[in-house]
């Protein structure tokens, strides 16, 4: 993706949507990201109590904005997807890192390779690399071919379980 270089609205060194995490544990936060995926930390500001009122890290072509969230707040978890060069190792590097396995590592119908983790701030990242460049044509028949009908369905009810046992 090209960065806006002539707007002067947006930054050229943003994207049009950049997510912005509240995290209890924003220093913890910011070394799994660097850890898992080679996140580096951009800007750091911390708050006179110590805690990080905004800090920054780049990822790939992508920044990561969040600060340390109110004790008293709830989690608020982020649902990210991450493009890697090789989704195994990438997934491999997040469990070491201190992330929970939800989705095993998988073939989709895409034409790519992924699976899916928590990390121990309770966001899930859904951790993919394209191994096939496909046409939309092979997209729509490879959906309906078992192997991947059968992955998809893993993928949802993994998901769903995640989700059903965050129920307060």
């Amino acid at each position: 993706m090209q960065k806006n270089t002539t707007q002067s609205w947006q930054p050229a060194n943003y994207n049009t949507i950049d997510p912005y995490i509240p995290v209890k544990g924003v220093a913890d936060f910011i070394e799994f990201l660097k850890k898992a995926f080679d996140a580096k930390e951009d800007i750091r500001v911390p708050n006179a109590d110590g805690t990080i009122g905004h800090a920054e890290v780049r990822v790939g072509d992508s920044v990561l904005l969040m600060f340390d969230s109110n004790d008293n707040w709830p989690t608020t978890p982020a649902f990210l997807r991450i493009y890697v060069e090789d989704a195994d190792v990438s997934f491999k590097r997040a469990i070491e890192a201190g992330a929970q396995s939800l989705t095993e590592v998988m073939d989709s119908f895409l034409g790519e390779r992924g699976g899916r983790v928590k990390d121990p701030f309770g966001n899930i990242w859904w951790i993919i690399a394209r191994v096939e460049d496909l046409s939309d044509e092979e997209k729509g028949r490879r959906a309906g071919e078992q192997k991947y009908v059968n992955n998809m369905m893993i993928a949802i009810q993994t998901f769903d379980e995640e989700m059903r046992s965050r129920k307060s």
